[in-house]
């Protein structure tokens, strides 16, 4: 009888693929994958840690599987993923439910461990974790796991930026890069696989290359995957603004596969809060890249991620950033009230704000966002946009789809219906007709006036 082998996937896409790496491994092993983990003999929970939310939704996903130690066939419980490289023994402490923890350095090792234990039979509790400091897991078997049209397919792994609110660099390791001709083989087969859309990311993929041939290389990388004829968008996850340069930009701008889109984690506009975090960049650096960007990409739709409520952020520097937002520079923006993370530099800075008011500065920021937002739908009211389609909505009655202006599962998504029946991966001409909240909803046309799709609105 084969061993059933259920995986609960938690947190980011980068831990995504790291999942379907775990049950293309096993699947080679010789388990059977399930998702019923009531008949499942061994579960595997890979988890995030990045902060106190994700640490949450991880325990609570352990506890749940433990309870089919009772309710059902299971016999070995294995935590892995972030969770488990941060905390790796604790974990037992904390859930003795869980039989063995694996860090991220040894993730590509899970089936072997599996079969030892199940072999061994006993229950002692058991820490397996290498250091992170390799790609080779990421060469291994990866079994997708959607009919999504899109598919992410991680460039390279780690971290060497030293943000001092981060926990990353500890738990995956120094950036490292996979070779180009490695990751050229996984795009091909995504694009076998149905994938019209390759998202490639990583902690920072302007960095990409700078390890291995000591220059970066995301440019050359994004000319060869665009050669792949069945893809027909690449979009990047995430660019870090001091290394956005000319030949990127330039890339941006003449590559029509290429996302006019870029994911800038700017973090915070104030410097004096930008050195409190360890970022390189600086305010009057990042308003002038802001510019130069939106000057050399016509349509260029920016999206970022910003921490408010640091240590010893003042009044006059929320104010900075209120303002920085304020002024509309991203279409579209997340805003994360600061997490203290034990093991981080700044876990012992002075000056830690109240969790009211963090959450006071939190609001203020979405508030804010929410009117640009508005702003930025109602430019696009009227015009018609190529649309990927990436399924039915839960209604049943529209299709769910996004332009080249939206990035899957973190942005907002077009709402449109159809005359004629579509398929996943199609791309159609969608035009928007109103707004739903954050999103748009819109009705697919014949053709546009020029009989052409384009990633740019129609006059």
């Amino acid at each position: 009888m084969k061993q059933k082998v259920g995986l609960v996937s938690l947190g980011c896409p980068k831990n995504l693929v790291d999942s379907e790496i775990i049950l293309g491994t096993l699947k080679d092993a010789g388990y059977e994958l399930t998702s019923e983990h009531k008949i499942a003999d061994v579960i595997i929970v890979n988890t995030c840690a990045f902060i106190g939310d994700a640490k949450e939704e991880a325990i609570i996903s352990i506890l749940e599987a433990a309870q089919y130690k009772n309710d059902g066939n299971l016999k070995l419980l294995v935590v892995t993923g972030c969770l488990a490289e941060r905390y790796k023994t604790d974990i037992y402490k904390e859930i003795p439910e869980v039989d063995v923890v694996v860090g991220t350095g040894s993730i590509g090792e899970i089936p072997e461990i599996i079969g030892k234990r199940l072999a061994e039979k006993t229950s002692d509790k058991m820490v397996y974790a290498n250091l992170p400091n390799t790609v080779d897991y990421l060469e291994l078997t990866r079994l997708v796991t959607d009919e999504k049209p899109y598919g992410y397919l991680k460039i390279a792994e780690g971290c060497s930026n030293r943000c001092t609110y981060c926990i990353i660099p500890s738990l995956r390791g120094d950036f490292r890069s996979r070779t180009i001709e490695n990751i050229l083989k996984e795009a091909k087969i995504l694009a076998q696989r149905g994938k019209k859309e390759i998202i490639l990311i990583a902690q920072d993929v302007t960095r990409y290359g700078t390890d291995i041939y000591k220059e970066k290389k995301l440019v050359e990388l994004v000319r060869k995957i665009s050669k792949i004829e069945e893809i027909e968008r690449i979009r990047l996850l995430y660019c870090y603004p001091e290394l956005i340069d000319d030949d990127l930009i330039m890339e941006m701008k003449n590559n029509p596969k290429l996302c006019k889109y870029l994911d800038i984690p700017i973090q915070h506009i104030s410097d004096n809060v930008l050195k409190a975090m360890g970022r390189r960049g600086s305010k009057s650096y990042i308003y002038d890249l802001l510019a130069k960007i939106r000057a050399e990409i016509p349509g260029i739709v920016l999206r970022t991620a910003l921490i408010t409520g640091f240590p010893g952020e003042t009044e006059d520097d929320f104010a900075e950033l209120y303002e920085f937002v304020r002024n509309g520079n991203f279409e579209h923006l997340g805003v994360f009230a600061y997490s203290k993370e034990e093991g981080t530099p700044a876990y012992k800075m002075k000056g830690h704000l109240s969790k009211k008011l963090k959450n006071e500065r939190w609001d203020k920021l979405m508030a804010l966002q929410m009117e640009n937002v508005k702003k930025y739908n109602s430019s696009r009211l009227g015009h018609t946009y190529d649309t990927m389609v990436d399924g039915v909505a839960e209604d049943g009655i529209f299709y769910v789809g996004r332009t080249y202006a939206e990035a899957p599962e973190i942005d907002p998504v077009i709402y449109f219906t159809s005359t004629e029946p579509l398929e996943n991966g199609m791309i159609v001409p969608v035009k928007m007709l109103c707004p739903d909240g954050y999103d748009l909803v819109g009705e697919v046309q014949a053709e546009n006036r020029n009989g052409e799709l384009k990633d740019e609105p129609s006059e």
